[in-house]
């Protein structure tokens, strides 16, 4: 256990910024594996309507550190990917 005041608060910071990490982690997760579901059942219309709120998800646990930013670009690449599969191509 810390013994110095500074030593004290930075422990109690870390304990919050653990939970909050975990936390963006986790709303990823869920969020990845809703849309996963989705494009295995060739729902269009319910993919492109979670595909923001991933890309919300990641955006944010990048720009805090949770996820590099290359991660974050290949992952968005990836659900994009995967929907642009299931859209027919329209000119």
């Amino acid at each position: 256990m810390p013994i110095t005041t500074s030593n004290k608060k930075r422990l109690r910071q870390n304990v919050k910024h653990r939970a909050d990490n975990i936390q963006k982690k986790r709303d990823i997760k869920v969020l990845t594996k809703e849309f996963e579901a989705l494009i295995v059942n060739k729902k269009v219309e319910e993919s492109k309507a979670i595909l923001p709120k991933i890309y919300k998800a990641i955006d944010k646990a990048a720009k805090t550190g949770v996820l590099k930013q290359n991660t974050a670009s290949r992952k968005k690449a990836l659900y994009a990917r995967h929907l642009n599969k299931l859209t027919p191509f329209v000119k």
